[in-house]
């Protein structure tokens, strides 16, 4: 199977570095600071060992030094994903079995395969929930 996972809201904890800027705070948040969302990382290791994985995310079109900050930054918590990083705007378009996203602005509900919404009102347990949804989903394929 072939996964996709969004970064900001789903690896790192875009929301907790956004409360500091009211108004827009993609364009004003460093990217490469981010916190780690609680079991991502783990989550994203035991994922890549079973499946063939790749993080999708979305940067600010107008903060080209953004693109390479979350490069810097999957460098850094997943280095094995580094060549694994796809940025775009259009995650309709991506080809694979499950899209794991918090938004649903960006084509995600279009997403020919299985979306997740990680939700934000449950995000401390979703990463067990969405390992859990994946193991299931895997035995009826």
């Amino acid at each position: 199977m072939r996964i996709f996972i969004d970064m900001d809201g789903v690896i790192t904890d875009f929301d907790k570095a956004a409360k500091n800027y009211p108004k827009r705070p993609d364009l004003h948040v460093n990217f490469r600071d981010l916190d780690l969302i609680p079991g991502a990382q783990e989550a994203v290791l035991e994922l890549s060992q079973d499946f063939d994985v790749f993080i999708a995310t979305t940067p600010p079109w107008s903060r080209p030094d953004v693109w390479a900050h979350k490069r810097e930054w999957v460098e850094e918590y997943l280095p094995w994903m580094t060549r694994r990083l796809i940025y775009t705007h259009r995650k309709d378009l991506l080809i694979g079995d499950i899209l794991i996203d918090d938004t649903r602005f960006r084509g995600q509900p279009d997403f020919q395969g299985e979306w997740f919404w990680f939700n934000k009102k449950w995000r401390n347990k979703n990463w067990e929930g969405c390992l859990k949804w994946i193991y299931e989903l895997n035995k009826t394929k």
